[in-house]
């Protein structure tokens, strides 16, 4: 069966409000909470950016779902073995529970170290990278590691789970998708046109077949940014307002600061916003949108609703959408 989540935006509340929404989103049928991983917010105006790392433990007591990291980057913040050490750490307190979730970064929140920014094709090696020293510190070994971008000398974990935590990674270009496939044990795209979702998936599974997995029977996750209010113009006025980077349809990784995102902002109109934020109080048209990615072969579809309306969308969503959808993967469409 596949499973909705909620996505838990560090970007736009409180920690502590945040934990409130993923229980009432537990209590409404929401199984699994994706929390963004961010230093600053888009904008200031969203005006939060907690340590995720610091509450993804009180989620775990706190509710019995599974959750993981939407998404780390991996080789800035964090060096690659802190990230193993924190994701075994919380799959042992919480088995079958956790995944990894990791990504390539982008500079509003990894330039803060003060060293270059590199370019696409060097943070897509410097992921690699990362991934291999993390899966190699999985298997409980002592581990050396001398990368061209990431070092690490006589590493071990000492507190393992039983089986280590599942590694995704977000990704929206082919090459990636490709290297997922191969080196992860999931893939974790954005609501997106159906022929780029198709591309990437079909790299993807090329990828698996490359390293001898059976492809489908690794997860596939998308996150689908939302605005649900008590009307159209209302949620088109809550996306604009609250989400503008949603309406940025230009490549954002190398803007550096909330303020220049909100001065990149004042230039987003409206229909800058069609075919990137399904912007609608019409709760069955939502609930075509959730069931679209489902039937496109998605196992987890996780609902990001832009508004500040959270406790109105949690219960909206649980009582009039999420018990109308289809979760029966065997009738998805193929996506290969």
């Amino acid at each position: 069966m596949a499973e909705i989540g909620y996505a838990a935006m560090f970007e736009q509340f409180h920690p502590t409000d945040l934990l409130t929404y993923c229980k009432q989103a537990e209590q409404h049928g929401f199984s699994t909470v994706m929390a963004s991983d961010h230093f600053h917010p888009w904008v200031p105006s969203q005006g939060h950016s907690a340590f995720v790392w610091a509450w993804l433990g009180a989620l775990g007591v706190e509710t019995k779902m599974r959750f993981g990291t939407g998404v780390t980057p991996p080789g800035y913040r964090y060096h690659p073995a802190v990230v193993a050490q924190a994701a075994a750490t919380l799959e042992a307190m919480f088995p079958g529970r956790f995944w990894l979730g990791l990504g390539a970064g982008e500079a509003l929140n990894e330039h803060i170290l003060g060293e270059y920014w590199p370019e696409a094709p060097t943070r897509l090696n410097k992921l690699v990278e990362s991934i291999e020293v993390i899966n190699k510190l999985f298997t409980g070994k002592v581990v050396k590691y001398r990368g061209e971008h990431i070092k690490m000398e006589n590493a071990k974990l000492y507190t393992m789970p039983e089986k280590p935590p599942p590694v995704y990674v977000a990704t929206a270009g082919p090459i990636m998708s490709q290297r997922t496939g191969r080196l992860c044990d999931g893939i974790i795209t954005v609501g997106a046109a159906d022929e780029k979702i198709h591309g990437l998936m079909e790299r993807f599974e090329k990828g698996a077949r490359e390293a001898g997995k059976d492809p489908s029977t690794m997860p596939r996750l998308i996150q689908i940014h939302i605005s649900w209010a008590e009307s159209d113009q209302a949620a088109l006025d809550q996306a604009v307002t609250e989400w503008p980077n949603g309406g940025m349809n230009f490549p954002k990784q190398d803007i550096r600061t909330p303020e220049d995102f909100a001065a990149m902002a004042k230039l987003v109109r409206p229909e800058n916003f069609k075919g990137r934020v399904l912007c609608s109080a019409d709760l069955d048209v939502h609930r075509e949108h959730v069931q679209h990615y489902l039937d496109m072969g998605f196992d987890e579809v996780y609902i990001h609703n832009v508004g500040r309306n959270q406790t109105e969308f949690i219960e909206a969503f649980g009582n009039q959408v999420i018990p109308q959808l289809n979760l029966d993967r065997t009738e998805a469409v193929a996506t290969s």
